[in-house]
């Protein structure tokens, strides 16, 4: 997912809707008159200082997230896959940096070894690991003062180019709105998945902030009901895949073209699997029983000694426990379990059934029974417009999973919980184009990269997922046996 290899040193991106008043200039530039064009001037800039509001708010999210790490694990790798969390600490600017400093800004680099060095993420494919050792990377000193130096000068130049009457002239496709955008969902999208490496550290290697009680006491206060598993029948009809190029939204490559698939009836399981029922899977011997994985994740579960679920720790005793962020809990029966897609789909195949579609994730979570499609599972009026906690576990309510009844208000349609937010969701569908694919010109390799047949897509959202992107048309991906994503599953039967 989101954090990918760029081979031309410019942006990563993640969808996100234009901003109002966009799109008057993109469909009326040259053909309103002077009174309407002074006023979508007007419009623009309002909208540009909101830009700036919201630059300035990811990035006290992502400064908070680093703030929990004690100095001596910045320089850590949690994840085997990953880079060290140092990398992180200036990728952020650099990112926003090498997005906007020359084509957008006009500058000269301040410093082009470290625009560099902190350029590109890593998604290892075929068990080759990164090998850098501490040593190789810069201090934390100079890093910070690195972040430092590119903040302030982009914030002064943003500020006057917001400011200057062709602040919103496109550069080719693509205005300064959208690329402001792409550095905010960016940020936020690193937000989550930086969160996931940190899950991974000892607990004593993090500061757990005062407010994680509040968060708990609010998770404590949630009316979940008893989970009874039982499936739910979903008529034929029709899923939306995708974004049409005229639709007005931004969208990245992968999302485009919008096509109308027919989805057959099937039923699906109203919940997320939850700890409690892959307890059962795993009681039965399903780790060890080679019918329920393919050839390529049973030698990465047997290469691995991959026995349980990476947030699962068993005593002594036989008792389950559950590693949150920080600290470890009595596994909790309720919660949706976090596992990789192999592991997924091996429960799926011990319980009789498959996993969903992505053209059948969206129908149950998005479709109706005459067809019309809604924005969101609940209907169409975004989650800021309610009590947030009401419609689900996501826009960082909190660090940790919640009980997969708790959002009774949130069902879809078709009386479906939990389908945005608390767990990411895999798919069975291959990460792959929609026809009519088109690379970005300014980064052909952001989503042609990973067609390799080896990512599959999640959809949903989880916890730590910002609200911004819980839109239908956004396409999670990560590899098979990638085990850390704050991703569960439920099944279909046809």
């Amino acid at each position: 997912m989101g954090i990918r290899v760029n081979p031309t040193g410019s942006a990563v991106f993640f969808p996100v809707f234009l901003l109002d008043g966009s799109s008057i200039l993109t469909s009326c530039k040259g053909q309103i008159p002077r009174e309407v064009r002074m006023l979508a001037t007007q419009n623009d800039t309002a909208a540009g200082s909101g830009l700036l509001e919201r630059i300035s708010d990811a990035r006290r999210r992502s400064d908070e997230l680093f703030s929990l790490l004690r100095v001596e694990s910045l320089y850590e790798r949690p994840i085997p896959e990953r880079h060290r969390i140092i990398f992180y600490v200036g990728h952020l600017e650099a990112f926003d940096w090498n997005l906007l400093h020359e084509t957008v800004l006009g500058l000269k680099s301040h410093h082009p070894e470290f625009d560099r060095l902190f350029a590109f993420g890593i998604d290892p494919v075929g068990g080759g690991l990164p090998s850098d050792q501490p040593s190789d990377w810069p201090s934390l000193d100079a890093v910070r003062e690195y972040v430092a130096d590119l903040r302030a000068t982009l914030d002064e130049q943003l500020g006057k180019r917001i400011l200057a009457p062709d602040s919103q002239e496109s550069r080719g496709k693509f205005s300064l709105d959208t690329l402001l955008n792409v550095a905010i969902e960016h940020r936020l999208m690193h937000v989550e998945t930086l969160s996931y490496m940190f899950h991974q550290l000892p607990f004593d290697r993090k500061v757990r902030p005062e407010r994680v009680r509040d968060e708990q006491e609010n998770q404590q206060t949630l009316r979940s009901i008893p989970v009874v598993p039982r499936m739910v029948e979903i008529p034929a009809g029709v899923s939306t895949l995708g974004l049409a190029r005229d639709s007005g939204i931004f969208g990245w490559d992968n999302e485009y073209e919008a096509q109308t698939v027919r989805v057959p009836a099937f039923n699906i399981d109203q919940y997320k699997v939850t700890n409690g029922e892959y307890l059962k899977f795993m009681l039965a011997g399903g780790y060890d029983t080679r019918s329920f994985w393919t050839i390529e994740d049973w030698n990465w579960r047997t290469a691995n000694a991959i026995s349980q679920p990476v947030f699962w720790r068993k005593a002594g005793d036989g008792r389950w426990f559950y590693r949150t962020m920080f600290e470890e809990v009595t596994l909790p029966l309720d919660w949706p379990v976090y596992v990789s897609h192999a592991e997924a789909s091996a429960y799926a195949r011990w319980a009789g059934k498959s996993l969903p579609t992505e053209a059948e994730w969206h129908r149950v979570a998005y479709g109706t029974v005459n067809d019309r499609e809604t924005t969101y599972p609940w209907g169409n009026e975004p989650a800021s417009s309610f009590d947030e906690a009401r419609l689900g576990n996501f826009d960082f309510y909190s660090w940790d999973p919640a009980p997969v009844s708790a959002f009774p208000d949130a069902q879809s349609e078709f009386g479906v919980d939990d389908m945005l937010g608390n767990g990411w969701e895999w798919t069975s569908s291959i990460f792959a184009p929609f026809a009519g694919f088109e690379p970005f010109p300014f980064y052909p390799g952001y989503s042609a990269n990973f067609f390799d047949g080896k990512h599959f897509v999640l959809k949903g959202g989880s916890a730590r997922t910002a609200a911004c992107m819980l839109r239908p048309t956004f396409r999670n991906w990560f590899q098979a046996q990638y085990q850390y994503v704050y991703a569960g599953f439920r099944c279909v039967s046809r």
